[in-house]
């Protein structure tokens, strides 16, 4: 029989983000966004998975898995860490995925985010995107945007998560923190009982449809500040997504209501160090000024790429010229810069430009 536990022990120790038990696999681990096999422990059973699902998980919880298929919770190793756990069915057996939860909220220094995140989370009102791919980090950015507010701000802040990674304390705010399953049944209904305790700020754990992402708008339009998560990957794709949710013949109306409500998007990927362990962030961050809202108004998002360009000085920019800066910075190899680009060809010609530039110098 597995146990779980050591396992987990050893995540930490290696300094691993994920762990992925499946059948008929040994343990597989992920370290710096690469998948190690555990070669010295032997091939898990169906068997096996069943055991580890009764240990880490409630009776309530393997009765819903058993009737969903589908599972999210949060599980804790005092001492050790807390971990996102995710449960499905995968051939007729049981396929887990923990996720490392460090037990401390890093700031926004330690975590190298764009210092213009400081100034955005003390918005009074508006709404904020932090998005990328599964595992970029759009949680642990969420999270310590939302410590140095809670440091810094008397305000009253309420998150609907599924589940919940990070516990916050009372400091300067007042927060509460909502499991989705546990505490709520769904996005859009948590949403819509937040606005009945007197919030400033509501956190939304992941935008995934029309009847949270409307709500969120309405919350963001009457004085809140709202900031939520979408699986895109660049500023462009999100206003796009946003839009794309609702019906045709009402779009035009909702551009003009998201482009007013819009506060930034923040977009992120991780890449692996140039030298050495441990993965590097690279952003991009457009801020809703008045260029940009025109654009998103009148359907021109493929426009929004030479705004950010062009605004360096309001804190914008694209995700390609972060990405440039990086391998100018010899903190990730030009090959990764290249394949996290969603326009290789234009990250090409600004690392040429730049290598040009020091040669000039």
């Amino acid at each position: 029989m597995i146990e779980i536990n050591e396992l987990l022990k050893r995540v930490v120790t290696s300094n691993a983000s994920d762990l992925h038990l499946r059948v008929p696999s040994p343990p597989v681990l992920r370290i710096d966004g690469e998948l190690k096999i555990q070669e010295d422990l032997p091939p898990l059973s169906g068997a096996d998975l069943e055991d580890v699902l009764g240990t880490i998980a409630s009776s309530e919880r393997q009765k819903a898995f058993s009737q969903d298929l589908e599972l999210d919770f949060a599980y804790g190793v005092q001492g050790l860490a807390r971990f996102r756990v995710s449960v499905m069915r995968q051939r007729g057996t049981i396929s887990i995925c923990f996720r490392v939860v460090p037990t401390e909220v890093a700031t926004i220094e330690q975590l190298g985010l764009p210092q213009i995140c400081k100034e955005l989370i003390m918005k009074p009102r508006g709404m904020i995107l932090v998005t990328g791919p599964t595992g970029s980090g759009k949680s642990t950015t969420m999270a310590s945007m939302l410590d140095y507010l809670n440091a810094n701000a008397a305000r009253n802040v309420i998150t609907i998560e599924n589940p919940i990674e990070y516990l916050h304390r009372n400091r300067k705010c007042l927060i509460a923190q909502r499991d989705l399953g546990d505490d709520t049944l769904s996005f859009d209904i948590a949403l819509i009982h937040a606005l009945r305790h007197d919030p400033d700020v509501i956190v939304v754990g992941e935008m995934r449809d029309l009847p949270t992402v409307s709500t969120a708008l309405r919350a963001a339009e009457t004085g809140h500040l709202v900031m939520g998560t979408l699986h895109t990957i660049d500023a462009a794709q999100t206003v796009d997504r946003i839009i794309d949710m609702y019906p045709s013949d009402q779009q035009p109306q909702i551009r003009l209501q998201f482009s007013q409500t819009l506060i930034a998007v923040l977009s992120q990927t991780l890449l692996p160090k140039a030298v050495g362990h441990g993965r590097v962030p690279a952003f991009e961050v457009m801020i809703a000024n008045t260029a940009v809202r025109n654009l998103m108004r009148d359907g021109k998002t493929y426009e929004l790429n030479n705004v950010m360009q062009l605004n360096a000085n309001e804190g914008m920019q694209t995700l390609d010229q972060c990405l440039a800066g990086l391998v100018r910075m010899k903190s990730v190899t030009p090959e990764e810069a290249l394949s996290h680009s969603s326009h290789p060809d234009r990250l090409q010609k600004l690392i040429q430009f730049e290598y040009k530039a020091r040669q000039t110098i």
